[in-house]
């Protein structure tokens, strides 16, 4: 006997979000962004973003163990649109190109990321928290095998030292020492030769 589709085995339908459930989300999100673009993210309180939202604590906690949480909803975005480009977007960011090229398009595009929406990157992955993120690993896995192609000694070993420039809080610190986005994309382009 056959089952029914909505029946079968290995069939999931999500569970609808319910309406207010969907108007809290977007009023958490945009409280958190709101709050996130005018300070660091590392300061900022599950208390103050409830209160921003006009939300109560229970319903924010419902949904959101943390402010890194948060801004990890906030990032999913931006980085998954760059993972595409990674995985099938054209050359040089996409299959297609040299290692070296590569790298420099991956850098070049995470600069951007990083100039545009470093606020958020800062409340979700520093420190220790940047290493246990989906997106830390899609970059740690692409770069990896960018070292391997080129066949550079000890890929594994050199793969966090080619992402540790891209760390929101060293990125930060060099903005905030006035070098240039330009001036870094330059360094970070040096750095990609490693791969030759």
């Amino acid at each position: 006997m056959r089952q029914r589709p909505e029946l079968q085995v290995g069939a999931e339908n999500p569970p609808r979000e319910r309406a207010d459930a969907a108007r809290n989300r977007a009023k958490i999100l945009a409280a958190a962004a709101e709050l996130f673009a005018a300070a660091d993210a590392r300061g900022i309180t599950m208390d103050e973003i409830a209160k921003a939202a006009g939300v109560g604590r229970g319903t924010l906690y419902r949904r959101y163990p943390d402010v890194a949480s948060i801004a990890v909803a906030l990032l999913d975005e931006h980085e998954s649109r760059l993972q595409g480009e990674l995985i099938s977007g054209p050359p040089p960011l996409g299959p297609g190109a040299e290692p070296v090229e590569r790298l420099a398009a991956f850098y070049a595009a995470m600069v951007e990321l990083l100039e545009r929406h470093g606020h958020l990157v800062l409340g979700a992955e520093t420190g220790a928290a940047r290493f246990a993120t989906g997106a830390y690993g899609f970059w740690r896995a692409h770069v990896m095998s960018l070292a391997r192609e080129a066949e550079v000694d000890d890929p594994e070993a050199l793969t966090d030292t080619l992402l540790a420039p891209l760390a929101p809080d060293v990125y930060r610190h060099q903005r905030d020492q006035g070098l240039s986005v330009e001036r870094i994309r330059t360094a970070l382009r040096q750095l990609a030769g490693l791969l030759r």
